[in-house]
């Protein structure tokens, strides 16, 4: 069994990511609190995940839950929480809803208050976490918070919605990830949705875009002989030059 896993987050969900290596793709559930600390990673970049994974035996058959973490202190914590003996790998999840470095300090000044606030913690399994963990979270203190939400660089509308015109159009999300990064380094303030399309056109083909069709219907210049004008001058003559001549008396 694996417990660790490098790859392109190609969709997200409701509490987990959606990681493709190798031609497979990997469903991982995601503690609230590492969630948080990816949601702007991009799928240019490949992620690693420490991996708990955890098998559920239904009936005659079973299947793998893989829990996620951004490092090994991470995960460490997470088993440390599955000690307790009324804690199983999906309420551990859950409880992760705030920084991990919070958690740990409430565990140890044994702040119950804080730990009831945790989804799926309540009076009971607040009391057996201090209870078991109280004075073993040293080092969990020093796991770094997500970063705030204003330090996280965050792409312009009009590039959101291009990745969504992109993604409709069926092309796999760490390709379009890039191709907008690459417009983006091109043209960093495009007025609309539509000119910067224009410019994810030339990342991708190395050329500018196809004249418009409306550009065709445009009037002509000044001077220039409408189309098809010349050849029915032509046919006129001709009329006239075989026109019989007219007879006499």
């Amino acid at each position: 069994m694996f417990s660790r896993i490098t790859g392109h987050i190609v969709d997200r969900f409701a509490g987990g990511v959606l990681v493709e290596t190798g031609g497979l793709a990997y469903e991982i559930l995601l503690p609230a609190c590492v969630e948080e600390k990816i949601r702007a990673t991009r799928g240019e970049a490949a992620l690693t995940f420490e991996i708990f994974p955890h098998f559920v035996l239904e009936g005659n058959s079973g299947r793998f839950t893989f829990f996620g973490f951004t490092n090994v202190i991470e995960r460490q914590f997470f088993e440390a929480l599955l000690s307790v003996t009324s804690i199983g790998p999906r309420t551990a999840a859950r409880a992760f809803a705030l920084p991990m470095g919070r958690i740990a300090e409430a565990i140890e000044r044994g702040d119950h208050g804080t730990l009831v606030k945790l989804p799926g913690i309540g009076q009971q399994k607040a009391r057996d976490i201090v209870a078991k963990l109280q004075g073993k979270v040293t080092k969990f203190l020093l796991i770094r918070d997500a970063p705030p939400h204003d330090a996280v660089a965050r792409r312009p509308d009009f590039a959101e919605e291009a990745l969504l015109v992109l993604l409709q159009l069926e092309y796999k999300r760490p390709e379009a990830e890039r191709m907008i990064e690459a417009a983006l380094r091109r043209s960093p303030a495009a007025l609309t949705t539509e000119a910067f399309l224009a410019d994810v056109y030339r990342v991708l083909h190395g050329d500018a875009p196809p004249v418009p069709v409306a550009a065709l219907d445009a009037p002509p210049e000044a001077g220039a002989e409408p189309p098809g004008a010349a050849a029915p001058a032509r046919t006129a003559m001709q009329r006239k030059r075989t026109r019989a001549p007219k007879r006499v008396g």
